[in-house]
């Protein structure tokens, strides 16, 4: 009966401390995130990102579809728990410069495939 009761004080402790540690983690690095993107593209690649950004979510840095999350429908995966906008905007330039070479290309792709 002792070790239980331990077990549960122990349980009990633990559920307390782990939430605030995950909290404080989470909002240090997407702060960090925040301040260390800077987006330069050419006129011509911002308006091929916002058109896609307009199709996949309406823009929306909050929008869900099964696995995918985001202004960008981006995988959950490819976000590695951080949702903040900063590191939405870097996720997904690197995937379309390295998928597609560009956001015009990317562009060309949804329009032929319907998803990018």
């Amino acid at each position: 009966m002792k070790f239980k009761s331990g077990l549960m004080v122990l349980l009990m402790v633990i559920s307390m401390v782990l939430p605030s540690v995950a909290a404080v983690t989470s909002t240090t690095t997407s702060a960090e995130a925040s301040a260390a993107y800077v987006c330069k593209l050419s006129k011509k690649e911002r308006r091929a990102k916002a058109w896609i950004a307009n199709k996949e979510s309406g823009g929306n840095y909050r929008a869900k579809n099964g696995r995918y999350y985001g202004k960008y429908q981006l995988t959950r995966s490819y976000l590695k728990g951080d949702y903040s906008k900063a590191n939405q905007e870097r996720t997904a330039d690197k995937y379309a410069h390295s998928r597609y070479g560009s956001w015009v290309r990317a562009k060309h792709h949804w329009l032929a495939c319907g998803w990018f």
